[in-house]
C-alpha cells in the first residue's frame, strides 16, 4: 500500500464520517480491501466503492428493507382521507424541485410574520385616532404581539413534539386568522389587545417551527439558503405591510383593512401546507420509519448511495437516542439542554446570536418607522410613505445571504454588524443636524443611515433563524428552538414597549448611538469573531461534533484564523 494511502476499520455505518463516506462514494482510484481486517483503502473508484459499501454495510438489503417497511404505508385513500391526514402526496419527479418548493413555500409563512410587524406603523395614525388611545395604550397595542410572540413560543414545543413541524405551522395559521379577525373588528383597545396578542401567539409558533421543519427536511447544500428565506419573507411581509399602508391610508376606517391584512396570507398559507409532507427526521424520531423513508424519497433521489446513507445514520441516530431516553421523562430534553455540555454550548451560542439581533433595534424600529420618520420632519402621509424605504432595505439586504450564505458561510455574514453600527451612526448624526435651517441634509443623512441599518441588517437577520435551527441535537432541537425564540421576542418586546421611554431619556442620538451601537460594538462583533463555529455545508449530524468540542478548542481556532485574516490583510 502506498504512504499516500489510508485505511479505516468498517465495524459499521458509524464508523465514517461523512466526509469519508463521500470519499469512498467518489474517487476514482484503485480500491484495496483486506477481507481478514474488513479494511477499505479511501481511494478508490466509485463502481468498486459501492460495491465494497454493500459487502460491509449490506445497503442494497437495507434499503429494501426500507422500501418494503414504506410500501406497507402506501395505499389507494380518498381525497377526503389524504385531507385528513393533512398531506395530500404531491412530488415531481425531480426531487430538487420539492425541496425547493418545500423551503419555499414553507419560508413563506415569514411574510404573515412582517405584515403583523409592520402594518402597526401605518395603522397606528388613524388606529389611535379611532380608538382615542393613549400613549400608553397605543405602547401596548405595538408591544403585545412580541409578548404574545413569547407565549407562541412557550407552547411551540410540546406542539412540535407531539404534531409534528408541519402539523405545527399549520395551527400556527389558524392563531393568525383568529387574530387578525379580532384585530379588524377591534371596537375598543381591550379588543386590539386580544387581537395583537393572539396575532403574536400565530408568530411564536410559526418562528419557530419553520427553521426546525426546513432544517430536517432539506440537504446540508442548500440548507442555509432555504432557512434563511424565512427572513427574506419577513422582510417581504414588512415591506408589503408599509405599502398596505399606503393604499389604505385616505380610506375611511382603512387601518381596520391594514390589521386584518393577514388573513388573506394564513388562509394561503394553510391551504398549502397540505401538499407539503411531514419532517423525515420527525417521523424517524417518533419511530414512524415507513413512514419516513416515504417522504425522505419524495425529498431526495434514493438512487445515490450517500442519501440513503444519511437516511440510515439519521435511523441509527433516532434509535440510539429512544434506547437512551427509554426510561426519562417527558421533560428531560429540558434538563440535557443544560446538563449535557454539547447541549449546553450550542444553547449559549444560539442565545447569544439571537439576542445580538434583538437588542440593536431593529424590531423598535420597524415598529415606530412612521414615527420615526415623523420626527425627522416628514409629514404624517409621507411619513408612512418613506416607511417603504426602510423596509425595501431591508428585503434588499436579505437577497445577498439567501444566496450565498453556503457558499460564504455562516461567520461572513455574521459581520455584516459592521455595517449596520455605521448606519446607526448615520441615523444618531441626522438626529443632531439642524432642521430648522437644514432640512433636506438631515433627512438625507437620516435615510442614507436607515437604508445602511436595514439593508445590512437584512443579511445578518437570516442567520437569526439558520442557526438555532441546526446548531441543536435532534433531542433538544424543540425545545432549543423554544428557548431561541421565546428570548428573540423577549427582547424585541422588552425594546418595543420601551422604545418612547428610551428615547426620552437617552434622547435620540443617545439611544441609536449609546444603546443599539454600543451592544453591536462592545459585544457583538468580539463574540461572532472568537466564538462562533462556522457550520456551513455540514450535515446536522456532523454539527453535533462541532459542538462537543470544548468551547476553548472553537475559541483558540478562530483566534488563529482571524490573525492570519488580519496579517493577509496587512501584508497588502
Amino acid at each position: 500500500m502506498s504512504s499516500a494511502s489510508r485505511s479505516i476499520e468498517l465495524n459499521s455505518i458509524n464508523n465514517l464520517s461523512q466526509d469519508e463516506l463521500k470519499h469512498v462514494i467518489k474517487h476514482d482510484e484503485d480500491v484495496f480491501v483486506d477481507p481478514s481486517a474488513a479494511k477499505i483503502d479511501i481511494e478508490q473508484d466509485t463502481e468498486k466503492a459501492h460495491s465494497v459499501l454493500n459487502r460491509q454495510f449490506n445497503l442494497d438489503a437495507e434499503v429494501a428493507e426500507l422500501n418494503e417497511l414504506g410500501d406497507s404505508f402506501k395505499h389507494e385513500r380518498s381525497l377526503w382521507k389524504r385531507m385528513c391526514s393533512l398531506d395530500l402526496g404531491f412530488e415531481f419527479e425531480d426531487k430538487r424541485y420539492m425541496v425547493y418548493m418545500l423551503g419555499a413555500f414553507a419560508s413563506a409563512a415569514g411574510i404573515l410574520s412582517g405584515i403583523d410587524q409592520s402594518i402597526i406603523s401605518g395603522a397606528s395614525i388613524g388606529m389611535n385616532k379611532a380608538l382615542k388611545l393613549t400613549s400608553h395604550e397605543a405602547s401596548m397595542v405595538s408591544s403585545l404581539m412580541p409578548l404574545g410572540a413569547m407565549a407562541g413560543s412557550v407552547i411551540m414545543s410540546p406542539l412540535n413534539e407531539w404534531f409534528g413541524r408541519k402539523t405545527s405551522i399549520m395551527i400556527s395559521c389558524i392563531w393568525y386568522t383568529i387574530g387578525a379577525i379580532l384585530c379588524a373588528a377591534s371596537t375598543n383597545h381591550h379588543l386590539m389587545y386580544a387581537g395583537r396578542f393572539i396575532l403574536g401567539v400565530g408568530v411564536g409558533i410559526e418562528g419557530g417551527c419553520v427553521g426546525i421543519y426546513v432544517s430536517e427536511s432539506v440537504p446540508s447544500t442548500v440548507r442555509g439558503n432555504l432557512v434563511s428565506m424565512y427572513q427574506f419573507n419577513i422582510a417581504l411581509g414588512e415591506l408589503f405591510g408599509y405599502i398596505v399602508g399606503v393604499i389604505f391610508f385616505d380610506v375611511h376606517g382603512g387601518w381596520r383593512f391594514m390589521v386584518g391584512s393577514s388573513l388573506v396570507f394564513s388562509t394561503i398559507l394553510l391551504v398549502g401546507m397540505f401538499f407539503l409532507p411531514e419532517s423525515p427526521r420527525w417521523l424517524v424520531h417518533k419511530g414512524r420509519v415507513g413512514e419516513g423513508w416515504n417522504v425522505w424519497k419524495r425529498l431526495r433521489d434514493v438512487n445515490q448511495d450517500l442519501n440513503n446513507l444519511e437516511f440510515l445514520e439519521m435511523r441509527h441516530a433516532a434509535a440510539q437516542d429512544k434506547e437512551l431516553r427509554a426510561n426519562e421523562s417527558r421533560f428531560q430534553a429540558w434538563f440535557d439542554l443544560i446538563r449535557i455540555p454539547r447541549n449546553r454550548r450550542a444553547l449559549i451560542y444560539a442565545v447569544m446570536m439571537v439576542s445580538l439581533g434583538q437588542l440593536t433595534g431593529i424590531n423598535a424600529i420597524m415598529y415606530y418607522m412612521s414615527t420615526l420618520m415623523g420626527q425627522i420632519g416628514f409629514s404624517e402621509k409621507r411619513s408612512v410613505a418613506m416607511s417603504m424605504v426602510g423596509g425595501a432595505a431591508l428585503l434588499l439586504g436579505t437577497i445577498p445571504a439567501i444566496l450565498y450564505m453556503d457558499r460564504f458561510g455562516r461567520r461572513t455574514w455574521a459581520n455584516t454588524i459592521v455595517l449596520f453600527t455605521v448606519g446607526l451612526v448615520l441615523v444618531g448624526v441626522g438626529y443632531q443636524i439642524n432642521r430648522d435651517t437644514n432640512l433636506p441634509a438631515a433627512e438625507g443623512v437620516y435615510l442614507t443611515g436607515q437604508i445602511l441599518y436595514n439593508m445590512a441588517f437584512g443579511s445578518y437577520s437570516a442567520l437569526t433563524w439558520v442557526l438555532p435551527s441546526e446548531s441543536f441535537s435532534l433531542a433538544t432541537r424543540s425545545v432549543g428552538m423554544t428557548v431561541c425564540s421565546t428570548m428573540l421576542y423577549l427582547w424585541s418586546w422588552t425594546v418595543t414597549y420601551n422604545f418612547d421611554r428610551m428615547q426620552k431619556a437617552m434622547t435620540y442620538t443617545g439611544l441609536t448611538l449609546g444603546f443599539y451601537g454600543g451592544i453591536a460594538i462592545v459585544i457583538g462583533i468580539p463574540y461572532q469573531l472568537l466564538f462562533m463555529p462556522e457550520t456551513k455545508n455540514k450535515t446536522l449530524e456532523e454539527i453535533d461534533d462541532i459542538f462537543s468540542r470544548p468551547t476553548m478548542d472553537i475559541v483558540r481556532e478562530n483566534a488563529v484564523n482571524v490573525k492570519r485574516r488580519f496579517a493577509r490583510v496587512f501584508r497588502r
